[in-house]
């Protein structure tokens, strides 16, 4: 049996092992799980609208476990990083070492000597999880995969993660006497929101299927929600025997860019409709609200007391954009409070009155409104009149 043969008799035998283990969809959808509030059959999770931040549901978000495969988001976070920056290119021609021909678990059985570009890679690490495409690319970019790890850990410093201590390009088991990787629900939200800066990375993220080694081999995505969940643009999932089940789902709608991050579940399918329970959670029930525009004209027209003009209108110094539940939304009024004159002379950027968000009796927020021009007084004459 040729190389080849060997390759895609090695394949067929991982198909079959994820499909004993649950890491390949079988076409049923996911189990019925607790609702959002309920009991959570996972060890931590977080959901984050990606765009402000702001976190809408956290369940031991900060506990530190073993993120397996999902570390990969670190790997083609870094990598994605030293592309921005010069260092390389994603048409650099990577050279696979014997160390990434030797990766267990899922790969695209590189060969050592073989030449693939940086960009079909990065591809394969994020659609197909594959362990020694993430070897290969680390070692391009780093020069070896200890000083690739180093990147990694400065770059989850440098974002705050404070749970995260990476081993490994990859999240494989750790050998004898080595530490396993270490990440939380909220680190790994973090990196999903940094990758935002790289179209490129959701692209891949995105797809569900994609050729490699020229159509000899296919690349199919580990993330099955994006068979079937709305709005799902990413991102990545992950599995050994020490993490348990974990994803990083990401979708967009209405506006809304979420993130949910599950760690620590019994299986594939629970952690899978855990995630989307989390989506569900957060679009069904926020909205963004956006009362006032910077720039715009709001209030009634302010008339001037002794002006060379009769009247102006204010203009919102800064935009209002507030992420709510969809209930705090309904129950906010806007107020726009300007007086009904000024004396001049009115200087532009002066500030005459405020638009202010309530809720009952509680501000929400409040931004100034600003005279749009100057306004000189009218003179002794004028002022008469």
């Amino acid at each position: 049996m040729g190389q080849t043969g060997v390759r895609k008799w090695l394949a067929v035998l991982g198909f079959v092992l994820a499909l004993v283990r649950g890491d390949v969809a079988s076409g049923a959808t996911p189990e019925p799980t607790p609702d959002v509030g309920g009991i959570h059959p996972y060890r931590g999770a977080i959901l984050v609208e990606m765009t402000t931040g702001q976190v809408l549901f956290a369940k031991n978000e900060n506990l530190a476990w073993p993120p397996a495969s999902m570390v990969k988001i670190i790997t083609v976070l870094v990598v994605m990083d030293a592309v921005a920056a010069g260092e390389v290119s994603l048409d650099d021609s990577v050279v696979a070492s014997k160390w990434a021909e030797s990766m267990g678990g899922t790969q695209v059985w590189l060969a050592e000597g073989e030449r693939f570009p940086l960009r079909d890679l990065l591809e394969a690490v994020l659609v197909g999880s594959a362990n020694d495409a993430a070897v290969a690319v680390a070692e391009h970019v780093g020069g070896s995969v200890s000083g690739f790890v180093e990147r990694m850990n400065a770059k989850a410093r440098s974002l705050g993660m404070t749970q995260t201590r990476i081993q490994s390009v990859h999240g494989l088991p750790p050998s004898q006497g080595q530490a396993v990787d270490l990440t939380s629900p909220r680190d790994l939200a973090q990196a999903a929101i940094a990758l935002r800066a790289y179209p490129e990375v959701w692209t891949w993220a995105g797809t569900k299927e994609a050729p490699f080694r020229d159509g000899s081999f296919t690349l199919r995505t580990t993330n099955w929600l994006l068979h079937w969940y709305p709005g799902i643009t990413g991102l990545k999932t992950g599995f050994i025997n020490l993490s348990g089940f974990g994803v990083v789902a990401t979708a967009e709608r209405d506006g809304l860019e979420l993130v949910a991050v599950v760690m620590g579940a019994a299986g594939k399918r629970s952690s899978l409709g855990e995630a989307s329970r989390l989506l569900d959670y957060g679009f069904d029930g926020y909205r963004f609200v956006e009362p006032v525009r910077e720039g715009e004209e709001v209030g009634a027209q302010i008339s001037v007391a002794g002006g060379a003009e009769s009247f102006f209108r204010g203009r919102a110094a800064e935009g209002l954009r507030l992420l709510l539940s969809k209930e705090d939304a309904s129950e906010l009024a806007v107020e726009v409070r300007v007086p009904g004159q000024v004396r001049a002379p009115v200087t532009q950027g002066q500030i005459v009155g405020a638009v202010v968000l309530v809720r009952g009796q509680e501000e929400v927020a409040r931004v100034d409104v600003l005279a749009p021009r100057n306004i000189e007084s009218a003179g002794f004459l004028g002022g008469l009149w």
